[in-house]
Order: C-alpha cells, then structure tokens, then sequence
C-alpha cells in the first residue's frame, strides 16, 4: 500500500479510528506511529517460530530469513526460537473460515440493492443469478460455493464449526508467543510472486503461498511486510513482521529497522519497452 514504512505509520495513523455504524471496530486510542520510527530495536525480543520452516521452500527464503535475524540482532535485538504449534492447520482453516465469511456478506449483492445489476433478465430469479455471475469473477465465485457449502446443513459443524475452534488455537499460540518476545520474524511468502493467471487452474498451489499471512489474520494480529531483497530472477522478496494487538507502534519500528538495513530501492522498469 505505500512505497515506505513511514508512508504506512502515516496512513495508518489516519486510517485507524472507531466507527460507531462498525461493530467490528474498537474505541482504543491511536497513537503517532511515525513518532516512534526512529526508536529503533535495542532490548527487543525477536520470535522466530520454527513451524515456519517448510519443506520445499526457496533456499533464498531461509537465507533472507536468517539474513533479517542478523539485521535486527546488530542493532542490539535479542533472537528467541518461538513455538507456533497449530500453524499445519491454518491454511486449511482460513480458507474454510475466508469463504463461509465470504459467502455470508456477499449475500445482499444481488443486484437489487448492492453490486452489479444484470441488464438481460426475465424475471427475478434470472436476475439474481445473471447479475451474480456478472458480477463476480471466477475467484469470488469459487469461494461463495465453498462458503456456502461448508456452512450448509450437515457439513456446519463437521467444517466451520471446527475451523472456529482451531482458528481459537491459533489465537492462543501466538499469545503464548509473545510470552517469550515483542514481535514475530518470519518470509512473506514461501517465494516470489507467480504470473497472473499462472496458478488459475490449481487453486490449492496458489493458495499455498498465502501459508505464512493467513495465521496473522486467523488470531487477529497486525503484521507488516517489508521488502528486502530480489530473487535470483528479479522479483522482490519480502519479510513479514507480527506484533501483538494493537501493538503496531511496535511492528512499525521494527519494520523500519529491516528497512533501514535492506536499503531496498529496486523498481520494476518501464513495462512499455518492455525492460
């Protein structure tokens, strides 16, 4: 979303606030992220969960790994091997928890009130149907039947209900993390970005390689990623950091830590001469 972590603390600042039509939104104070970019990693504890480590994985993705423990160590940051146990179970538990989400809220958009409105309909069950299969891509629709399968009778408790109930793990994991430190070091993804349109036809590759964001967003945590270094073939790798929540003061200063140290500054050329 922004070229630097100071661009994100800024946004941040301006985007963080309580809503009272938002019921999912908290009335906690927002502090000056930017004010404490600077303060640097001195004393902080840095969690290194060791189920991150995956067969199969880039040899560059362990060597940038190791190489951001070390950025943050020299600028006086304390590394600590960190215990996420229930993290096999994530990927599978977001994408039954994800598309149930999905399913639910984009109910309404049936082109009556909200969403796109199909122009050839005959009556009003065309109209629903024409209008959400126009409306939404191939993605969206794969996820609203998967939803809509996993929260339907006989298959609810089986599925959503026990994915609710490993997503609570989850949560407690990391809690029980940050025990033993102040933030979580971990890859973005398990390698660089594929092609558009690559993966379309084996939906389980191109979900894999969400296998190290999705527990984040399963327990509910702020997490930044950051941009280190390029892969052998010119595409950026990046590292993600996990604060506690509503601890993003922290996340940030360490994510400008990483910054500071990775100097990264590639930028893709000018797809118009094709460079």
């Amino acid at each position: 979303m922004t070229r630097t972590v100071r661009d994100a603390a800024i946004l941040l600042k301006h985007m963080a606030s309580v809503d009272p039509k938002d019921s999912t939104s908290v009335d906690v104070p927002v502090p000056d992220y930017e004010d404490g970019l600077e303060a640097g990693v001195k004393g902080l504890r840095i969690g290194i969960p060791k189920e991150y480590r995956i067969d199969g994985a880039p040899p560059e993705i362990d060597a940038l790994w190791s190489k951001g423990a070390e950025w943050l160590k020299a600028q006086g940051a304390e590394i600590v091997e960190v215990s996420l146990p229930h993290t096999k179970y994530a990927l599978p538990t977001y994408y039954i928890v994800a598309p149930a989400e999905a399913s639910s809220n984009l109910a309404r958009y049936d082109g009556v009130r909200f969403g796109h409105r199909t122009a050839a309909a005959g009556d009003i069950i065309e109209l629903y149907e024409k209008s959400r299969a126009e409306g939404f891509g191939k993605e969206v629709q794969r996820r609203i039947l998967i939803g809509t399968y996993v929260l339907s009778s006989g298959y609810y408790d089986a599925y959503y209900a026990r994915a609710q109930k490993l997503r609570t793990l989850i949560a407690r994991d990391f809690s029980e993390a940050f025990n033993k430190c102040d933030v979580l070091l971990t890859p973005a993804t398990p390698g660089p970005a594929f092609g558009v349109g690559d993966k379309t036809a084996d939906p389980v590759s191109m979900y894999l390689n969400d296998v190290f964001t999705v527990p984040v967003n399963l327990a509910g945590l702020p997490a930044i990623s950051v941009p280190s270094v390029l892969s052998h073939d010119g595409l950026p790798l990046g590292l993600q950091l996990i604060g506690r929540a509503f601890d993003e003061a922290t996340v940030l200063r360490a994510a400008r830590a990483i910054e500071r140290c990775a100097g990264f500054n590639a930028a893709p050329g000018a797809w118009w001469r094709g460079t």
